[in-house]
């Protein structure tokens, strides 16, 4: 079984940057992709970004493509979200998910979810 658990979420004035983190346990951490997704109030889950088993691969969504990068550390069994440049609108919570296999971008193809990180970007 997998365990993800999430952290580096809080509040952030408009234009500032956090750093999300992931770290994985209970599986070969080198043998998950995993992909990042958020969920605003009042609206659908949305990937944002994801990377490949050995992180030679990665999918940025275009909402937040030139502000966000992901990247991973297998030796240290976790995955890191940057972000830059925050407007208000990406105000959610951030969940990190995890799959054997290659990396997709729907979340329904995602065996394993953390609990989720509140990250608010205030005006």
């Amino acid at each position: 079984q997998v365990q993800l658990v999430e952290s580096g979420g809080g509040l952030v004035q408009a234009g500032g940057s956090l750093r999300l983190s992931c770290a994985a346990s209970g599986l070969t951490f080198s043998t998950l992709a995993i992909g990042w997704f958020r969920q605003a109030p009042g609206k659908e889950r949305e990937f944002v970004a994801g990377i490949s088993r050995n992180g030679d691969s990665t999918r940025i969504a275009d909402s937040v493509k030139g502000r966000f990068t992901i990247s991973r550390d297998n030796a240290k069994n976790t995955v890191y979200l940057q972000m830059n440049s925050l407007p208000p609108e990406d105000t959610a919570v951030y969940y990190c998910a995890a799959r054997s296999g290659r990396l997709q971008t729907v979340g329904g193809l995602y065996d394993y979810w953390g609990q989720g990180t509140q990250v608010t970007v205030s005006s």
